[in-house]
């Protein structure tokens, strides 16, 4: 009767409580000439091979880079893609290119790649908890409390 749930476009019977905003962050592999440097262009993307997702449907934020590549000529840099986050940044960790994940991916264990911060993608997408209306759980305002503690502050 309660999930966590990123935003959706028609909520319908459910309510819908905001707990966290979490940034999109282009992973690079540490082996990468882009790992070092401090601030990455969307030009900087022009010689490098895109890491994407191939969903038939594709979510509000595949969306999102699907349009900023088309927007920015980069669509045939999308070299390699894949089903699933945790792929994605397998492929980036492998060094076969680059791609842009949610910033939760930092606490992966054993990662061989680093987060960088891309001038002109400020994307960020939403967590929260949704509940039916009709749900009668009398503990359903202590989940959200305990739910919004472990978000991360400035979120």
């Amino acid at each position: 009767n309660l999930g966590f749930i990123r935003p959706v476009e028609n909520i319908g019977s459910l309510r819908f409580f905001s707990i966290a905003h979490e940034r999109y962050l282009l992973a690079v592999a540490k082996e990468s000439p882009l790992s070092l440097k401090s601030e990455i262009d969307l030009e900087d993307l022009r010689s490098e091979k895109i890491i994407s997702f191939s969903r038939q449907n594709l979510s509000y934020s595949e969306r999102y880079f699907a349009e900023k590549f088309e927007e920015h000529d980069l669509t045939d840099n999308v070299t390699y893609t894949c089903d699933d986050t945790f792929s994605l940044v397998s492929l980036v960790s492998a060094g076969l290119g680059i791609g842009f994940v949610p910033e939760w991916t930092q606490d992966l264990p054993n990662r061989s790649f680093e987060l960088k911060k891309v001038r002109g993608i400020d994307f960020k997408i939403g967590l929260g908890v949704a509940w039916n209306r009709e749900d009668p759980t009398a503990g359903r305002d202590d989940i959200i409390d305990i739910a919004r503690s472990l978000a991360r502050p400035g979120r």
